[in-house]
């Protein structure tokens, strides 16, 4: 779907939510090319699996790669469902390695799918796949998983990518090697890898109320990259992303002062937005629920509350906890600007804060 306008998040102040605050910016580029042919950086580590790396550039293949990307596409959509991925198209010596696992059957790489699946209840969300080298694929995918011996039910999130060696002789994956976004080593064995996994897992709370929908297409180690559909809110004007000038109209409105006296759900988050870097037209905003359209909404009361349709796109955003104040959100801004450019992206002008944060029902240590 093509985005006209990209849009960026930030905060806001707790009168209604309990989930983790959270920042972010509009960038226009938001995911780098599929990486070109590069010279093999594995080691062999004395696994035969990995030769094939270094031997087969000479090889000439009797498959066609373009064949094997497009059985990808479709079999690793079942990699965590019922059907599971065809097991048919590995060898039974195939090597997989991830920055806190290493393995060299397919027998245990089954397994180590069936005990992701048990403990993490995983969704797989695949970007592309890309043939880089007469054998080798690469694929782009974000992992967002819920772990279930918590009470809390913390969701880890892992993107990045994954190398696929083809062995040349039989035209099978001898080799899975993953690449996480979030972190800068990846070879086995990473604690930075493994420290990632378990700061996710902190406990927070998390509101049982509607949002918009949105998809991870990249997690950083500060940041994340968010594809989000087009929600609907009512909006007036605000003094600062800190704010709560105008929250009164707006909340006003969902609790049936409209012109049909008709109460709406109560939704999470509550936005406050910034269209400049000198916070010049702040407006503050709730989300309506998702099965609302603009044409069955009715008028609000107050001259000074609108309606209007975000038509989503795609945000850069930065999670932080605590009550927000108005230097905590402009630092946090900055930090998230950085970031981004560092990486490559562009921002546009203008930020969002989007609110999730409960002080009356969550205490500030949970919140994250």
């Amino acid at each position: 779907m093509s985005i006209p306008r990209p849009f960026s998040t930030a905060i806001l102040d707790g009168v209604l939510h309990s989930r983790p605050p959270s920042a972010a910016v509009n960038y226009r580029r938001h995911l780098r090319s599929p990486p070109e042919p590069r010279k093999r950086a594995l080691k062999a580590e004395g696994n035969n699996n990995l030769k094939w790396a270094i031997q087969v550039r000479s090889a000439k293949s009797t498959f066609d790669v373009q064949q094997l990307v497009d059985f990808l596409y479709d079999d690793l959509t079942h990699v965590f469902d019922d059907q599971g991925i065809d097991k048919t198209a590995y060898d039974e010596r195939v090597f997989f390695r991830d920055p806190i696992t290493k393995l060299h059957t397919l027998d245990a790489y089954l397994f180590n799918i069936a005990l992701i699946k048990t403990l993490f209840r995983p969704q797989l969300r695949l970007h592309w796949v890309k043939s880089v080298g007469p054998f080798e694929i690469t694929t782009r995918w974000t992992t967002v998983m819920k772990f279930v011996l918590l009470p809390w039910n913390p969701h880890v999130i892992l993107s990045g990518t994954s190398v696929m060696g083809i062995n040349p002789e039989n035209g099978k994956f001898c080799s899975h090697v993953d690449f996480w976004d979030s972190i800068e080593k990846n070879d086995y064995f990473s604690f930075e890898g493994l420290w990632d996994v378990i700061k996710q897992l902190w406990i927070y709370k998390t509101p049982e109320l509607k949002s918009p929908n949105y998809q991870v297409l990249k997690r950083m180690a500060n940041y994340e990259v968010r594809q989000y559909d087009p929600f609907i809110v009512v909006e007036t004007n605000g003094d600062k992303l800190s704010g709560s000038a105008g929250f009164n109209d707006v909340a006003g409105y969902m609790f049936g002062k409209d012109s049909t006296m008709e109460k709406i759900p109560v939704t999470t988050p509550v936005f406050t937005q910034a269209s400049d870097a000198n916070l010049s037209g702040v407006s503050i905003q709730i989300v309506f629920p998702l099965d609302k359209e603009t044409g069955s909404l009715p008028n609000p009361n107050q001259e000074t509350a609108r309606l209007r349709k975000v038509e989503g796109g795609v945000a850069a955003v930065m999670k932080f906890g605590g009550k927000p104040t108005e230097d905590i959100v402009r630092e946090k801004e900055k930090t998230l600007f950085s970031n981004i450019i560092k990486d490559g992206l562009k921002p546009q002008p203008g930020c969002w804060l989007a609110r999730y944060s409960d002080p009356d029902r969550t205490w500030t240590f949970v919140m994250v």
